[in-house]
């Protein structure tokens, strides 16, 4: 992940070296020869997967010359992502972004050490047929956390309610029901200590006004007062990631592509089961950056 851009790009090169001095730890290290295990905790894939994600930016706007706010319209991220689209459009810097989402990772697992919890991933559903089939009481809750595209969408909670709301979806008429490999139930209110402690972190960090347009997950709409992106930054870790309107914002502002930056295709994925008539790209490896400068110049 992200290991040829190191070798073979300074610039992207500079960002993994950044992230690891902010860190004051080798990231970079883990990113490329780390095992599975040390590279799926929370607290290093975080900042792991903006690191990669600014490494590209920082590839395609040194071959451009020119800043990736001159030429694309909209950013939006998804979860963890919106720390990279704020990074990208000079709304937080690199350092900053780095340490508050390794405090983020760490904080979310602590939140759940002493219970089970679970994240399902709930198909062939609509949001609204999943809202009702929730299972909740005051110490044993199941929330919606992504709202991703239509007929899909994700639940978070404890374990046992989260297992009563997937019978419940069953007999609704669920197509399936995937367990996901998390460490922390994400995006709901079991979250809480850790929407403290970022609420806490974000008192000495700086951010500025978005070079262009952003929308945001909590409510799927365009934000630009920095103060207002704070407090959303740190009430998005207990709300449900509202991606399925975010994409449908976009294209109603008249964008006409959309590409997805960074480790994977699972938006790129999610954003063609909108069916609203935009081209859908992933950029990921080093060929994937030659076409789409290709389609920019």
């Amino acid at each position: 992940m992200g290991k040829r851009l190191f070798s073979e790009h300074k610039p992207a090169k500079d960002v993994f070296l950044e992230v690891d001095n902010a860190l004051d730890r080798k990231l970079s290290k883990i990113i490329f020869e780390g095992s599975d295990s040390e590279l799926t905790k929370t607290f290093n894939t975080q900042p792991a997967l903006m690191a990669v994600s600014l490494a590209i930016i920082r590839v395609i706007e040194s071959e451009l010359d020119k800043k990736i706010s001159s030429f694309v319209d909209i950013v939006a991220g998804h979860s963890l992502g919106e720390y990279s689209a704020l990074c990208a459009i000079n709304s937080i810097d690199l350092e900053d972004t780095a340490r508050i989402l390794e405090l983020r990772g760490k904080s979310m697992q602590q939140c759940v050490k002493s219970f089970p919890t679970k994240m399902t991933a709930v198909m062939g559903m609509e949001i609204k047929d999943i809202e009702k089939s929730l299972f909740s009481e005051p110490d044993n809750i199941c929330e919606i956390a992504n709202d991703n595209c239509p007929g899909q969408a994700v639940i978070s909670g404890h374990e046992s309610a989260v297992d009563k709301t997937k019978e419940t979806c069953k007999k609704n008429g669920a197509r399936a029901l995937i367990d996901l490999k998390v460490s922390a139930p994400f995006h709901c209110s079991l979250m809480q200590p850790a929407a403290d402690s970022m609420q806490a972190a974000f008192e000495s960090i700086s951010i500025k006004k978005p070079d262009i347009k952003f929308i945001n997950n909590v409510n799927a709409d365009f934000e630009s007062n920095p103060s207002i992106i704070k407090n959303l930054l740190v009430q998005q870790v207990v709300n449900k990631v509202r991606w399925r309107e975010s994409i449908k914002l976009i294209y109603s502002a008249g964008v006409t592509s959309i590409f997805e930056i960074g480790s994977g295709k699972v938006l790129t994925g999610l954003n063609k089961r909108m069916n609203i008539g935009c081209d859908f790209s992933n950029i990921e490896e080093f060929n994937e950056i030659k076409t789409f400068l290709e389609k920019l110049t």
